[in-house]
């Protein structure tokens, strides 16, 4: 949801040239699935598609490729790091962190199945972290 919420914001913003967005699963569980059903519903509720998207695994080359691993709880972070193998340019972190709670994770629906709370999450932690990148 984080990835089509935040491009979203960078588009009805006109930043589209400033960001590379894209979504990565740091665990194997999901590969190639669509966005998971209810996720899918809320971002539509919301005037947001997210048609086509299949989930694909992180990579050790993202962390060259990307600026920031944003991350929406610490499991992923672990997991990130794994992958990754260290962190020596910072550039893990979670995404609440920009919406000043920071060591908070996002409100994990798939285990709670709590999309609201999810999605109140992703995008206070989107616009913080767009006002962040963007300097407004």
């Amino acid at each position: 949801m984080a990835e089509f919420v935040m491009k979203d914001m960078v588009r009805k913003n006109g930043l589209e040239g400033r960001f590379e967005i894209a979504s990565a699963a740091t665990s194997r569980e999901e590969l190639g699935s669509p966005v998971y059903p209810p996720a899918r519903r809320k971002l539509a509720e919301n005037g947001i598609g997210c048609a086509g998207h299949r989930a694909r695994q992180m990579t050790r080359a993202d962390y060259d490729d990307y600026d920031l691993i944003v991350c929406m709880d610490r499991r992923n972070i672990r997991n990130a790091l794994l992958i990754t193998g260290d962190d020596p340019e910072h550039k893990i972190v979670l995404l609440l962190d920009y919406a000043g709670r920071a060591g908070e994770e996002v409100a994990d629906p798939w285990y709670t199945g709590d999309f609201n709370a999810a999605w109140d999450d992703i995008v206070s932690g989107c616009e913080g972290l767009l006002k962040q990148m963007s300097g407004t």
